[in-house]
Order: C-alpha cells, then sequence, then structure tokens
C-alpha cells in the first residue's frame, strides 16, 4: 500500500497536532452552544474520531453518507444521500466534519438542505481544504491544512476504498489510477 504513494503530504504527527488545535478552537467557539458534529461518511471517519476526542464540550454526533464520486478520482457533480441523519436537527448548532473540500458541490448540496431542518448554525470543519479545485462558493470555517490540486490518500481518504487505514495524507503515485 505503501508502495503506492508517491510522497507523504502530511504525517501523524502533523495532523495529530492540528486536529487537537482545531478541537480546542472549536470548544471555546462552541461553550455556550449546542454543538452537533455530523460526520460525512466515510472519509471523514477517522478525522471525526479524532476531532471529537479533542473537543472539551459537551456534543451530540450523527453521521450521513453521501456519494459523488462512484468509483473514480473526479466527482460526478449529482450528490446522492446514502444514509441520513438520524436525530432531528432543531436548536443544534451544527458542524459539518468532512475530509476535504475540493469542488465544494456536495457540501454545497448538503448545506443547503441541511438549512431547511432548522439548525440554530450550520458551519463546516474540513481536514483537508483544496481550493483550487472548486467549482461553487463555498468556504470552510474550520480548516487543518490547505492542500496542492494532487489526489490524496490515506487518514480516512482513499482511492476505490482503498488506502484509507495509512495513518498519514500521502500523494497517489498516478500510475494507480491512470491505467499504466
Amino acid at each position: 500500500m505503501k508502495n503506492d504513494v508517491k510522497s507523504v503530504l502530511l504525517s501523524e504527527e502533523q495532523i495529530a497536532k492540528k486536529v487537537a488545535e482545531l478541537g480546542a478552537k472549536i470548544s471555546e467557539d462552541y461553550k455556550d452552544k449546542n454543538l452537533m458534529l455530523v460526520s460525512v461518511l466515510k472519509g471523514s471517519i477517522i478525522f471525526m474520531a479524532d476531532l471529537m476526542r479533542s473537543i472539551t464540550i459537551p456534543c451530540t454526533v450523527d453521521f450521513m453518507s453521501v456519494s459523488s464520486y462512484g468509483g473514480g478520482v473526479k466527482t460526478s457533480g449529482v450528490v446522492k444521500i446514502i444514509k441520513d441523519l438520524d436525530i432531528p436537527l432543531e436548536g443544534h448548532d451544527l458542524l459539518l466534519v468532512e475530509d476535504i473540500l475540493d469542488s465544494g458541490l456536495t457540501l454545497s448540496y448538503l448545506r443547503e438542505i441541511l438549512q431547511q431542518r432548522g439548525p440554530r448554525s450550520i458551519k463546516i470543519a474540513t481536514l483537508l481544504d483544496k481550493p483550487e479545485r472548486r467549482q461553487v462558493s463555498i468556504q470552510p470555517d474550520y480548516v487543518c491544512f490547505t492542500v496542492p490540486d494532487e489526489f490524496v490518500v490515506g487518514y480516512g481518504l482513499d482511492y476505490s476504498e482503498r488506502y484509507r487505514n495509512l495513518p498519514f495524507v500521502g500523494i497517489l503515485d498516478p500510475k494507480v489510477y491512470s491505467g499504466e
């Protein structure tokens, strides 16, 4: 698996440090609010687990599973909800937790749908921001790292459901997905 990674972009230590800092900031920002973390599965699961452990205030958690990629490396632009939330959103201050914000199509769609369900607020926390790929006007409220326009895997991010369990974020060697 590691042989398919061209280079390590973010080490396990760099990620842990930044996630802890973000958890402290979120704890401060939401100390008098009704925080609900919503993980966008599957990619954000590792980030979500580490982030929620670093948050020191009460919060609830829920999960959504959506797809806009299929098995490819580029978003299809069509968002499909596979698993919806179990907890009603009224009265909650929602924090959407995402692994990577690139085109913005998925999060823009989700934010629009979830806003209709009556939360007090909606903000976005992302492990990785890839602004060069943005196709819609959406910005994260909390970002751990801004990354270049490379195909990245590890720490929850995958290619064809593989590489999620790498403890770091690495740049996937293009030969893996280009068919060479």
